[in-house]
């Protein structure tokens, strides 16, 4: 009996080491996640802040300006419009310089001005040429200021970074699958002599794996569910202290992580359990010793 019970809580040990072991890999999964949507979110928040200027001619009028509003303001590209009359642009020159262009110059040279910004998906100079195409002919618009420099530059280092993001993520997915692949293995191992034992008194190969699949998907349930509540808490205390995060990181896209990384516990634990013990039903008791 004593024997008996030592194997029992070698086993249940086996199991609660390997429930921590792939929570704490599915939690370095969660964060990488959590750390490329946040990436998502602010590359989308800059590519919505690039877009072009429309610049005025003096001869444009209050019509004018309204036809250019209501003209952007259906075009499918557009998620911004803002305007600056002239006296607008004329106290933005002397609250940035602290100049009186009117005592100087005895009149207002600063023409009025639209700023548009585009949407993500139209954050390009082509796509943005596409949009101005038509406004080039309009005799009351003076210049189209559009700085496609600085939006292919932010593009490129955009899809720089894009890459290596999921470089990154697929090496630790990689990894992730490796680490809770050879944890699981382990609890099956520590099992190998009773599939054997099972094996030779008739057992069939479905009625030995079901139990111990079985235990390594609530396992990896568990951790799973584990992973995820240390991932809320410390989501719910970042959101709490910044405000950035908070935008960066909403509940409902999180929400896919917390369901992917159940999905995944899973998935993984019972994958290698079936294989593990699929290993040990085609071994001899030999092999049991390797």
């Amino acid at each position: 009996m004593e024997k008996k019970g030592k194997k029992g809580i070698s086993t249940f040990s086996a199991q609660i080491t390997s429930t921590v072991s792939v929570a704490l890999v599915l939690l370095l999964l969660g964060i990488i996640s959590m750390l490329g949507i946040a990436a998502r979110s602010i590359t989308t928040e800059i590519r919505e802040n690039m877009g072009f200027s429309v610049i005025l001619s003096d001869t444009a009028t209050v019509t004018n300006v309204n036809y250019l509003k209501k003209h952007f303001s259906s075009t499918q590209g557009v998620s911004g419009i803002r305007y600056f009359s002239p006296e607008d642009a004329l106290q933005k020159w002397q609250e940035e310089t602290g100049e009186d262009l009117i005592k100087v110059l005895g009149v207002n040279p600063l023409p009025g001005e639209l700023e548009i910004k585009v949407k993500a998906a139209y954050a390009s100079t082509d796509s943005i040429e596409t949009l101005i195409a038509p406004l080039k002919k309009l005799p009351y618009i003076s210049e189209i200021s559009v700085h496609s420099d600085m939006v292919d530059a932010i593009n490129h280092n955009i899809k720089s970074v894009a890459l290596i993001l999921t470089i990154v993520a697929a090496a630790l997915l990689f990894i992730s699958f490796a680490l809770i692949n050879n944890t699981v293995r382990l609890t099956v191992y520590s099992r190998r002599f009773l599939i054997h034992t099972m094996k030779l008194v008739g057992a069939t190969g479905s009625f030995i794996r079901r139990p111990i699949i079985n235990s390594n998907i609530l396992g990896g349930f568990l951790a799973a569910i584990i992973a995820d509540l240390l991932l809320a808490g410390a989501l719910f205390y970042l959101h709490s202290a910044d405000k950035v995060i908070a935008s960066a990181i909403p509940w409902d896209q999180a929400a896919w992580v917390f369901g992917g990384i159940i999905v995944i516990g899973i998935a993984i634990c019972a994958v290698a359990s079936l294989f593990a013990t699929n290993k040990y039903l085609r071994s001899d008791y030999d092999d049991m010793f390797k």
